[in-house]
């Protein structure tokens, strides 16, 4: 028992490592940003936005800083701004679905436009994604009253348990800093161990089994289906590393790699990412079940669209190289 503890303790440790390259920069640019006044003016000019999704405007500074650097770089945006955010449930779950459908958009569509699809139409696809179904949540729990409950975000920034030295606000930022550090690297250990348990239980084998017919009914491959769900499953990077790797040995035409990359573009990593963003107070329903069924009808669409004769090909951007 105790070697598999010091096993998985090293796993979340190198993983807590390449998060820092992200989160600690992403606090050092917010803090700087904040003293010359930059986060109060962004979030200005980003209001009128946000208003029309029914969000704070800080919601929109966080989903930006996720558009270009990943999840835990949003993560660190809100755990370093100024003054958190006042959201209720149904704000912060549409948040967090935002950030999942549309998350480190540089680094993930070079990934596939490898892989056989074009940067600008499956980044377009993300975003415009993003902002229908963030707004369609925020507006209807709003009009309905669902979810309504307010929720706190001290606990992430460490107000509560560590008090900020007033003479010194550069100290109290250092602790504040070092304290989501430290949460993030407690959580990253949970998810660790709590992915290896549903994998010695079979659970993640079963949700494959599970995905597998959904895959189908939307119109991918039967051929490209496996690979497909496991970068559901496991990640964009990992899923389209085994998409270049099976479009060699079985040349996939462009349309069955632009269904599957979709699919891995609007739904990926759906265990851990999904994990990490209920953690800060997502209704799973949201971020989860709503998410994958509507990639599941957004690609059915893509999928009956491109079999009607309009289909041309997807433009020549990496497919001929994977």
């Amino acid at each position: 028992m105790l070697a598999y503890l010091k096993a998985l303790a090293k796993r979340s440790w190198r993983l807590f490592i390449t998060v820092t390259k992200v989160m600690l920069p992403v606090m050092i640019i917010v803090k700087i940003a904040d003293l010359f006044g930059l986060v109060d003016l962004v979030g200005r000019l980003i209001a009128p936005a946000m208003s029309l999704l029914h969000l704070p405007p800080e919601a929109g500074i966080i989903w930006a800083t996720t558009v270009l650097t990943g999840i835990y770089g949003g993560i660190a945006t809100l755990s370093s701004l100024p003054s958190p955010p006042d959201m209720s449930v149904a704000q912060v779950s549409a948040l967090c679905a935002m950030m999942l459908f549309a998350h480190a958009i540089p680094v993930e569509q070079a990934i596939v436009r490898r892989a056989g699809a074009g940067f600008g139409v499956t980044a377009a696809l993300r975003i415009g994604t993003a902002v229908f179904y963030g707004g369609l949540v925020s507006w209807v729990c709003h009009l309905t009253g669902a979810l309504s409950e307010p929720l706190s975000f001290d606990w992430l920034r460490g107000s509560e348990v560590i008090a900020a030295d007033a003479g010194s606000p550069f100290f109290g930022w250092v602790q504040s800093t070092a304290f989501s550090l430290g949460l993030t690297l407690c959580i990253i250990f949970v998810l660790v161990v709590a992915l290896d348990l549903l994998d010695r239980l079979g659970i993640t084998r079963r949700f494959t089994r599970l995905m597998m017919p959904l895959l189908r009914v939307s119109g991918l491959d039967a051929n490209v289906a496996p690979v497909t769900t496991v970068g559901v499953l496991l990640g964009l990077t990992y899923g389209g590393a085994l998409i270049i790797e099976e479009a060699e040995k079985q040349n996939f035409p462009a349309r069955t790699r632009f269904l599957a990359l979709s699919w891995l573009c609007l739904s990926h990593s759906l265990i851990e990412d999904t994990l990490l963003l209920l953690a800060l107070g997502a209704d799973i329903w949201i971020v989860l079940v709503g998410r994958v069924a509507l990639t599941l009808l957004i690609v059915a669409a893509l999928a009956r669209l491109t079999n009607r004769g309009n289909w041309r090909s997807i433009p020549a951007t990496g497919a001929g190289q994977a």
